[in-house]
């Protein structure tokens, strides 16, 4: 019987032994998001993984992550997992102007890596809005301070397109690139979730929350001119639109359902 009790200094080594493993594994965390090793908005490996890493249960992990979240330096999304904090990236749309713009006034650097670029034959939705049988397609990613932060694809009818490099639509944008005056864009955003393509360009989950816009924009007559589908990770996007007045509804402006 005496050997089944155990006395309360026991029971005190015990917790100190946990409480010290989970800070511990926290500091060796810490130090690795130090150096570099995961930037931000970068989703660290899961609770699993990181069980099996430092030879610790789930629990014990989720406590030292719980604490490197209450100094500020991870977050978590259903989802997602866990990922390195850091500041959400915001688009405003108020005005016609590209990822890249947006980016840089915000102070983080932008990168495109083109994917895949040529002429081919229009998808028949695309081919619907702007009323041309073949367009240059441009598939690319756009990094944020060297992660990936958008998949982006772009429509151009042949006409205005053919005549365009590769190199040309890796360093600028379309905007600058195409002969004509724009005029405006109509642009939608939905939530979907993560397809395996998607999932390994922008490095997240295959299935986790995504962000889909799709941008029409059109030249200064209001003939549609560019086709634009983008894909961003739903835990590092923010879309910000200025409303001018108060409206009489509290619901957001622009929005509607979709059935």
């Amino acid at each position: 019987m005496e050997g089944c009790l155990r006395s309360a200094a026991d029971d005190t080594t015990i917790r100190q032994v946990r409480t010290f493993r989970y800070q511990e594994i926290a500091d060796r965390l810490r130090d690795r998001l130090a150096v570099g090793e995961f930037a931000a908005g970068r989703i660290l490996p899961s609770e699993a993984e990181l069980s099996h890493v430092y030879q610790a249960s789930r629990v014990t992990v989720r406590k030292a992550l719980e604490q490197l979240r209450a100094d500020g330096m991870v977050d978590s999304r259903q989802g997602f997992g866990w990922f390195v904090a850091g500041e959400t990236l915001r688009q405003p749309l108020g005005h016609l102007s590209t990822i890249e713009a947006q980016l840089e006034a915000s102070g983080v650097r932008s990168e495109r890596r083109i994917v895949d670029f040529g002429l081919v034959r229009a998808p028949d939705a695309v081919r619907a809005v702007l009323g041309s049988t073949r367009v240059l397609r441009v598939r690319r990613v756009n990094l944020a301070d060297g992660q990936p932060f958008a998949r982006v694809t772009v429509f151009c009818p042949e006409e205005l397109g053919a005549t365009l490099s590769r190199a040309q639509v890796a360093q600028s944008s379309f905007y600058d690139l195409l002969p004509i005056r724009l005029g405006g864009a109509v642009q939608t955003i939905e939530a979907a979730a993560a397809s395996t393509e998607d999932a390994e360009l922008l490095q997240i989950p295959e299935g986790s929350p995504i962000l889909r816009c799709e941008r029409v924009t059109s030249d200064a007559e209001g003939r549609p001119v560019l086709v634009g589908r983008y894909v961003f990770p739903g835990h590092r996007t923010a879309f910000v639109v200025p409303l001018s007045h108060v409206e009489s509804s509290i619901a957001p402006s622009g929005l509607r359902l979709v059935r």
